[in-house]
């Protein structure tokens, strides 16, 4: 299968970039959840359903990372709904953590395998998707800046057919 790059290496950089992506956005819900709790994790909830839909397909961690999430039904920026779907592996444990230490117990034990599905699938797939953008029916694509540019795309960056440039 033909890529885009020139080194193997370039295409695990990107993935790792995207963790950090994540990551970021993780460590928002963090910071809401230790010192806002109660109220905090229901606001990372909200975030966490919606981030994706912000600033044109670009959560913060994304926008950090220049990465930006399209719809793969029409090449659109990412919707509120779709946001919501391909978060959900990350939103049922959040939702979990709402209720007192059970509830905590239950967002570990629920929380590492679907964490670790999602990795291991953006690790292993050749697209490059996690289980969140198959079921939600979008990709991650580096961001060129230009809001324009990201919504006449219509493919990943991590498929064969991908442009370039607009």
């Amino acid at each position: 299968m033909k890529r885009k790059y020139f080194l193997n290496k370039a295409f695990r950089v990107a993935k790792l970039s995207r963790l950090i992506a994540k990551s970021i956005d993780l460590f928002i819900v963090l910071i809401l959840s230790v010192f806002f709790y109660p109220v905090g994790i229901i606001l990372s909830v909200i975030f966490i359903a919606i981030a994706d839909s912000l600033q044109d397909g670009q959560s913060v961690g994304k926008k950090f990372m220049g990465f930006a999430v399209i719809s793969l039904e029409d090449g659109k920026p990412c919707t509120i709904k779709q946001s919501t779907i391909r978060n959900l592996p990350i939103l049922v444990p959040l939702v979990l953590a709402i209720i007192p230490f059970w509830g905590w117990v239950l967002s570990v034990v629920v929380g590492i395998p679907l964490i670790g599905i999602e990795v291991y699938l953006l690790m292993k797939l050749d697209s490059g998707h996690r289980w969140g953008d198959v079921m939600a029916d979008t990709s991650v694509m580096a961001n060129d800046g230009t809001p324009a540019q990201i919504k006449k795309r219509k493919s990943s960056w991590f498929e064969e057919g991908s442009q370039a440039s607009p």
